[in-house]
């Protein structure tokens, strides 16, 4: 008997290894075995890592060769953002039997099924459902292309060719409109019937727009496809053009600034009091929205929208307090719900989103879902790595390879505004059983929180070097008495993790 029961769980993408011990590799994304956590907090030395992969710390995404991209091809990130990984072992048996596997969806999720579906077995019948008209592309550079850094032959995720090879028959253009449980079908717009063995639901999420007077005028959008973003960019083609972006938070940012970018004159609204109060405190808001003006961009904190005014076209933004912000172009970033409409009329079990088990399925035992559609244990994630990861694992069961997905940890590395932003665990003190330690030089923030001896929050701003290290450092439950009651030993504490 192990101490922990033989479960490790992947800190990286949430996939669970059942053993005596952890994994050397993880098969989802290819973490070393020092990346694998005890459900009880054992934690083993870590091990060396000799690589011929790299993955990227802000995105996940993994590079094939023996030195690190020069920027990586999925969110624009240095070479010094990529960890050293191994090239994961294919310990799954390959699936000789056909059979047809339905994916509802274009996004990371559906594709990342598709890939390993296509690996273990080439007898497979694979057919992928997008309503989409082009082929699956990365969602996470359309503000990268907003602003101009990527082009339209960078988007796709395969070119055309891929899919040929792979033998995956791909229905773009066409929406799936009911899925008959019972007969194992799916009804599609175009009026074909598709027969399933295995389904997957990946069929992602759509933007949520408040209920705001207004939002119906001409020049209000959101950014979710391709088609959002090429209207954006023919409504900002003339310089000084007044865009007003609803939502404080990475999205809102990100679009922000490439706008401003394009010369248009932006206006960032955020009802809270400071930028990404999920990720920050208040002071590291305060530096965040200082670079964010350095870029050109407009930041109003407490920004409450009342209305959005205009006849035909929009012509302004009410606030709250009285306040009218003019604006040609409003871009409403304010969250994603899922799309579990499709599955609600099927009769699966859903709350925010389709709720699914460890093996990532749903009440019916044919079909799986993952990604920003799926709930898993209570959470909907809404980001690239966790769908990416649940794609996979999801196409794992359905192969029949018994795998679980154990959620990932509440941790955030994003690059925003060019900045690196770490933040892991609590971000606000709540009594005075806490010690904050906080301090501020030219590499950037960086602000730890213990209880009882034990780091348990931390933000870390512009360097975000000692992420990996923080993060080792709470999942071991490390000692760190000697910082307690020493309000002015942040530097330190800084010192002492980059040991």
């Amino acid at each position: 008997m192990t101490e922990n029961g033989g479960a490790w769980r992947c800190s990286v993408c949430g996939y669970i290894h059942r053993g005596a011990d952890r994994p050397q590799l993880c098969q989802i994304c290819g973490a070393p075995r020092d990346q694998f956590e005890s459900w009880r907090d054992f934690t083993l030395p870590p091990a060396a890592v000799s690589s011929q992969q790299w993955r990227c710390l802000i995105c996940t995404y993994v590079h094939d060769g023996i030195e690190p991209p020069d920027t990586c091809p999925v969110c624009g990130a240095a070479a010094n953002h990529f960890e050293p990984v191994s090239e994961a072992a294919d310990a799954d048996p390959k699936v000789q039997s056909g059979g047809s596997f339905v994916i509802i969806g274009g996004g990371i999720a559906g594709v990342a099924a598709l890939e390993y579906l296509r690996q273990v077995s080439t007898a497979t019948e694979i057919t992928l459902v997008s309503k989409e008209p082009g082929l699956p592309y990365l969602r996470l550079n359309l503000t990268r292309y907003l602003a101009g850094e990527v082009g339209p032959p960078q988007l796709p995720i395969h070119p055309e060719g891929w899919y040929q090879k792979e033998n995956v028959r791909m229905m773009l253009g066409v929406e799936a409109r009911a899925i008959c449980l019972k007969e194992q079908t799916v009804e599609l717009s175009d009026g074909n019937e598709l027969h399933y063995e295995r389904l997957l639901l990946a069929a992602g999420a759509h933007p949520f727009v408040p209920p705001f007077p207004g939002s119906h005028r001409i020049g209000v959008t959101t950014l979710r496809t391709i088609e959002d973003a090429d209207r954006i960019l023919h409504a900002t083609e003339e310089e000084g053009v007044k865009c007003v972006c609803i939502g404080g938070g990475i999205l809102g940012l990100e679009t922000a600034a490439a706008l401003a970018r394009r010369g248009a004159d932006v206006t960032l609204l955020e009802g809270h009091g400071w930028l990404l109060p999920r990720q920050l405190n208040r002071r590291a808001g305060e530096l965040l929205a200082n670079h964010a003006s350095a870029k050109g961009i407009n930041v109003r904190n407490n920004a409450r929208t009342r209305e959005i005014l205009g006849d035909d076209s929009v012509r302004g933004v009410l606030l709250e307090d009285d306040t009218v912000i003019p604006a040609d172009l409003v871009v409403i970033a304010t969250g994603i719900r899922s799309n579990s409409h499709l599955a609600r009329s099927a009769g699966l079990q859903c709350n925010r989103g389709v709720i699914v088990d460890d093996t990532l399925r749903t009440s019916e035992p044919t079909v799986f879902a993952a990604g920003d559609i799926a709930e898993h244990r209570g959470v909907v994630y809404g980001i690239w790595g966790p769908s990416q990861a649940q794609g996979r694992i999801a196409a794992m069961n359905m192969a029949g390879t018994g795998t679980e997905f154990g959620g990932v940890p509440r941790s955030n590395t994003l690059k925003v505004l060019g900045l690196d932003l770490f933040s892991i665990g609590q971000i606000n003190s709540e009594d005075a059983s806490f010690d904050e330690f906080h301090c501020e030089d030219d590499s950037g923030y960086f602000r730890f929180l213990l209880r009882d001896s034990h780091l348990v929050g931390a933000i870390l701003l512009g360097d975000a070097s000692l992420a990996a290290r923080i993060q080792r450092a709470m999942e071991s439950c490390e000692d760190f008495s000697k910082f307690a009651q020493r309000p002015a030993g942040a530097r330190e504490l800084v010192a002492y993790l980059r040991e």
